[in-house]
């Protein structure tokens, strides 16, 4: 159940994701998606290595535009606070590309489909796949993320000012700027791990440190459509987890998850913010465990 090394596929129209996989191949495979400016350390070792325990075979992947992935360096310059203010014409891809990728790695890695599992930005990545490729998809989890209808999950002003925080220029100033992040959107309920924020923010800055193509993330988000109607549509086993205290994508942004999708199973969990505190690497692995459980009985 250790990491295998990092590997590499080359997807198509020049893209290139690194990946790296826990478990055993024959098992039931589960596609990690990270979030927003995070690379595939976004899910811990260990919270890999809890899934893979429970019998799962899990890749995780760097996104585009961050860690060792193709970065986008010719896009055209991606232009936020336009953006924010509803012109998306600097956008260099959407949601739905990005899902593209997901499941082009898929077939790289030679699965016919997958259980795929994404947290914040990456629940809207996962969201995105089910309703554009249903049948690579067997079931669906999406943790702290929202639909894209901007009426719900919306931040609160002091998450948002997080988020937005000009990038950090030197090592130590992202894993400063890491640990007062977590400070302000992580779970107030559990204990913040400054060690393990910091080494992480260290690690990802040694691997890649490109606020461009993290700036080139957020408008793709901006840029993509409110995908409610499409849930609607969805058929495959489902899951929203959600925290209860969660100031980055309010839970209202999980609630309406939840209501979208056809028999989803919403689990809101107390204390916990927009982030995956390892104290609660058990509840999630064996909600999403469950989940996987459940749905290849039905394949």
């Amino acid at each position: 159940m250790a990491a295998g090394a990092i590997e590499r596929a080359s997807i198509g129209n020049g893209i290139e994701l690194a990946y790296e996989v826990f478990g055993e191949p024959d098992d039931p495979p589960v596609l990690l998606v990270m979030g927003f400016g995070a690379q595939m350390l976004g899910w811990p070792d260990g919270f890999c290595t809890a899934l893979a325990a429970r019998g799962l075979f899990v890749v995780r992947f760097d996104n585009r535009d961050v860690g060792l992935s193709t970065h986008l360096h010719d896009a055209p310059e991606p232009d936020i606070a336009a953006a924010f203010a509803g012109n998306t014409e600097s956008a260099s891809y959407t949601l739905s590309d990005m899902a593209a990728d997901a499941i082009a790695l898929l077939g790289a890695l030679g699965l016919d489909s997958a259980h795929l599992v994404g947290a914040s930005m990456g629940g809207m990545i996962v969201q995105a796949a089910a309703i554009e490729h249903p049948a690579r998809v067997r079931s669906l989890t999406s943790i702290m993320s929202t639909t894209g209808d901007r009426r719900v999950g919306v931040a609160t002003r002091e998450a948002l000012g997080a988020l937005l925080m000009p990038p950090a220029r030197t090592r130590e100033e992202a894993m400063d700027r890491a640990v007062a992040g977590n400070r302000v959107v992580g779970s107030p309920g559990f204990a913040l791990d400054e060690p393990a924020l910091r080494d992480r923010a260290a690690r990802s800055f040694d691997r890649a440190h490109d606020p461009k193509g993290v700036a080139r993330q957020l408008v793709a988000v901006l840029a993509s459509p409110d995908r409610t109607s499409g849930m609607r549509g969805l058929r495959m086993p489902a899951l929203v987890i959600h925290g209860r205290e969660d100031p980055l994508v309010t839970l209202s942004g999980g609630e309406a998850t939840a209501a979208a999708i056809p028999g989803a199973e919403l689990v809101v969990l107390d204390g916990m913010g927009h982030d995956l505190p390892q104290a609660l690497w058990g509840e999630v692995t064996g909600r999403i465990a469950a989940l996987v459980e459940r749905a290849e009985r039905a394949r």
